[in-house]
């Protein structure tokens, strides 16, 4: 018999410049304007403009940004725990398209929980799509629960889905 097993994962936290968290932000943008470019009408440019600002991170408000790493440190995943008006917000969660359906969104997820619940959040929300239904299926298995879309998604992307997840303060492995 074969193994087939792969590799082990684990997760690192970097600095949001590391060039493997950017190339994987750079295949999210390139992946999300595939997935919602096309078919649009062309907007006016205001409207493109309020959306860009809603979703651009500034990287002086990022409070941690996690990969998902496999044994030679090539980066699978990817996500960034944002200050969003003092609350904590995850933004720019990707899995490598190749590598999907092997547990590393769950594992990016729990390590998010982690940090932030390390951290001393109580909470953290997020924002998705319409159009990603395979992150919102992620997002409902690892119990994340709805809630009405907030600032600034309200008018930038009111087709926005957003969800909350509740921490136990101090408390590691929820």
């Amino acid at each position: 018999m074969t193994n087939t097993a792969l590799p082990p994962l684990h997760t690192a936290l970097v600095d949001y410049d590391d060039p493997r968290a950017a190339e994987l932000r750079a295949r999210m943008d390139a992946e999300m304007t595939a997935v919602y470019g096309l078919g649009r009408e062309p907007e006016p440019v205001e409207v493109v403009a309020a959306r860009d600002a809603a979703l651009h991170v500034h990287p002086e408000n990022v409070r941690a940004t996690l990969l998902v790493v496999d044994p030679e440190g090539t980066a699978l995943g990817h996500a960034v725990l944002y200050d969003r008006d003092g609350q904590w917000e995850v933004k720019r969660v990707i899995v490598d398209a190749s590598q999907r359906g092997r547990g590393i969104g769950r594992l990016l997820m729990a390590a998010l929980e982690r940090v932030a619940g390390e951290g001393g959040a109580e909470r953290m929300i997020l924002q998705t799509g319409d159009r990603q239904p395979d992150a919102v299926a992620l997002y409902e298995k690892v119990g994340w629960t709805p809630i009405p879309t907030y600032e600034p998604y309200v008018t930038t992307i009111p087709q926005s889905i957003c969800f909350e997840k509740r921490l136990d303060r101090g408390v590691a492995g929820r």
